[in-house]
């Protein structure tokens, strides 16, 4: 890989890049530039190369031909999907890895600290030179908040156990981990594979958030399409070795896409019609005595040798269904605990044949728990599941990366396949083969007598799918079936949703897929508590909102219907247009609020002055909770004086 001068405005540039793996062609004279403020959604089919790119660009994958070249300077943090972390270490003490300056001065203060504290004359004078040299260096690197900033990361993600070991972690809380650690470095670039799997809705929104205000440049993979839409404003497609940058985040591609995919078949059409024109002159005798007449013969052969690259193929599913009967699934008062902790509590639902459900909820609140129940997987401790006569579920696992280790390397997809069946009905009823399925799948030929080790991550779990879906069931459960699913995929697994004769239960975080494929939402709440929602996801989120609106105490003059029948109220204080004046309990948080403010801002001077105007004493710990402390009462204060201001201008 080169390193280009410094100067160079691009953060790194491909010319002309190849790379094959095996005997496919994954880059072909690859060309893109990343921008300083851009960032980028890389797509394209699983298989495609989309995480080797990423590796090329960390430096973990060499290239085949062209280079490589970088600003120099540019500090890239990559985050791969099965990230290497040291299993020693807690997760504090990785996420922190990678910021030795700062954690090497922390420690430098915490030690002339603690020795100051019986240091006398000239080892006192020392100690205290070196403490006011160091103080401006943690200022100025941001040390004194970083363990308060990861701390908050790692919460935000849902990593709670700040001291467990990296050994003791599951691979999704690894992945959190190891992306927490990534952030916190700053660099200037960040190269994301998947950073969404594994995080549930709420983790997925505040790193949407983070990544919109990161200011540093952007490449990342992911099947989130509305994180796509939101985050990114370049999309780089790859497709069967090209490269294909769209300016615009992910509709505006999906947009000049369809318009150049018709460009494209336009041309073609008309490239057909002129060869069959000129083939016709030919067949007709043309002779070659003029050099017009020779140049149209030239004409016709270079016509007939151009080739035009095919239209990517799309996944095909079309497999055949169970009669499902009246009766699906029943489930009465289930329960199930683990360790002292209640998962269910008390669960009840009839299941229809036509149900559309999306089960949400916080990693490890019980959703795959659920599910393993229903399918007799796992026994309840308490309540009853009754499974139609009927009923023939497809459970597309989450953990099917499990299943394919336990199978044997070297068998080969095509086998893997058959042990589900030689042939399948479609579900038009004409029979094809395992190997004609495997091609509706974007499986090649060639492909399908590879052994399972050389298929990537995403393309596993398409094979996995496949293998489910002729299976014929008609209760069709997805537990995460957008992880690693590239984004064509999903598309077509939603249009096979719609008209799939069965019923469906799916546990996702992906917002996206949720709005295009379910009309119920079962959310988890605490104590086990499932609560049901009329909609999809972001009609759940709207109820949500609503509802939360609901308990804030309305004022006296519109609590006039019975609780009972109240519906959700928002929280505005306009009625008719007009503006509600202030209540005599609203005068008085006025009031207190103001000498609220007066003490916070005093007691913020104070901190500021003992942490930045003068060496702090004691050690680092003290220092640290004094930082907290004023992390804190910074966002109490502007929580306070957003208060206040809204009392105030309705009190003016």
């Amino acid at each position: 890989m080169a390193r280009c001068i410094l100067g160079l405005m691009s953060i790194f540039t491909l010319q002309a890049v190849q790379k094959h793996f095996g005997t496919r062609e994954l880059l072909s004279n690859a060309n893109f530039s990343l921008e300083e403020n851009d960032k980028v959604g890389l797509i394209g089919t699983n298989g495609s190369g989309k995480s080797t790119l990423l590796k090329i660009l960390a430096g973990l994958e060499p290239v085949d031909g062209g280079q490589i070249l970088v600003n120099r300077g540019v500090r890239m943090v990559y985050l791969a999907q099965d990230p290497l972390l040291d299993e020693t270490r807690t997760v504090l003490e990785q996420v922190l890895a990678d910021r030795k300056e700062e954690v090497a001065l922390l420690e430098e203060y915490e030690e002339c600290s603690r020795k100051l504290a019986h240091a006398q004359g000239e080892e006192e004078r020392i100690l205290m030179g070196r403490l006011s040299a160091l103080t401006p260096l943690l200022e100025a690197s941001g040390a004194w908040e970083l363990e308060t900033r990861a701390r908050i990361i790692l919460t935000k993600l849902g990593v709670a156990a700040i001291h467990a070991t990296i050994a003791t972690l599951s691979g999704g809380y690894r992945r959190r981990v190891a992306l927490a650690a990534a952030l916190l470095s700053q660099p200037d670039v960040l190269l994301l594979d998947e950073p969404t799997n594994h995080l549930d809705a709420l983790a997925v929104e505040w790193l949407q958030e983070y990544l919109i205000n990161f200011r540093g440049a952007l490449l990342l993979i992911t099947h989130d399409r509305y994180f796509l839409d939101r985050v990114t404003n370049r999309i780089l497609e790859i497709d069967r070795g090209d490269l294909f940058s769209y300016s615009g985040n992910y509709a505006y591609y999906l947009e000049k896409k369809a318009l150049a995919e018709e460009s494209a078949l336009s041309t073609q059409r008309k490239h057909r019609g002129l060869l069959r024109r000129e083939l016709e002159w030919l067949k007709r005798g043309a002779k070659a005595r003029s050099t017009k007449q020779k140049a149209r013969i030239q004409r016709a052969e270079t016509l007939q040798t151009q080739e035009f690259k095919q239209s990517q193929g799309k996944v095909e599913i079309s497999t055949p269904s169970r009669r499902l009967g009246k009766k699906v699934i029943e489930v009465q008062n289930l329960c199930k605990g683990y360790d002292g902790r209640t998962l269910i509590h008390s669960f009840s639902w009839e299941f229809g044949p036509e149900d559309r459900i999306g089960i949400i909820g916080g990693n490890g609140q019980g959703k795959t728990t659920l599910v393993d129940l229903i399918t007799g997987r796992v026994t309840p401790d308490a309540g009853t599941v009754e499974i139609g006569s009927t009923v023939h579920f497809g459970y597309f696992d989450q953990h099917s990366e499990q299943l394919f280790a336990a199978l044997k390397n070297d068998q080969r997809v095509i086998d893997y396949l058959k042990e589900e069946g030689e042939f399948v009905k479609t579900a038009d009823g004409t029979q094809i083969s395992a190997s004609q399925m495997l091609e509706r799948f974007l499986f090649a030929p060639s492909q399908q007598y590879s052994p399972l080790h050389k298929l990537s991550g995403g393309e596993k779990r398409r094979l996995f799918l496949l293998r489910v879906l002729m299976g014929a069931p008609n209760v069709l459960i997805l537990d995460e079936p957008t992880n690693d699913l590239d984004v064509q995929t999903l598309s077509i697994l939603e249009e096979y949703l719609e008209e799939f004769n069965g019923c469906v239960l799916i546990v996702s975080h992906d917002r996206y897929f949720l709005d295009r494929t379910v009309d119920t939402i079962f959310a988890f709440e605490s104590g086990g508590v499932l609560k049901r929602f009329t909609g999809n996801y972001t009609d759940y989120l709207e109820d949500k909102k609503a509802q939360e609106s609901a308990r804030i105490p309305e004022p006296v003059a519109c609590a006039e219907k019975p609780v009972a029948q109240a519906t959700p109220a928002t929280t505005t204080p306009v009625t008719d247009g007009k503006v509600r004046k202030l209540s005599n309990k609203e005068k008085r948080e006025l009031t207190n609020l103001e000498a609220q403010i007066a003490g916070m801002e005093a007691e913020k001077i104070q901190l500021e002055t003992s942490l930045y105007a003068t060496v702090p004493e004691g050690d680092f710990g003290e220092t640290r909770q004094r930082y907290t402390r004023l992390e804190t009462l910074s966002r109490d204060l502007e929580t306070a004086t957003e208060r206040w201001m809204e009392l105030a201008e309705r009190d003016a």
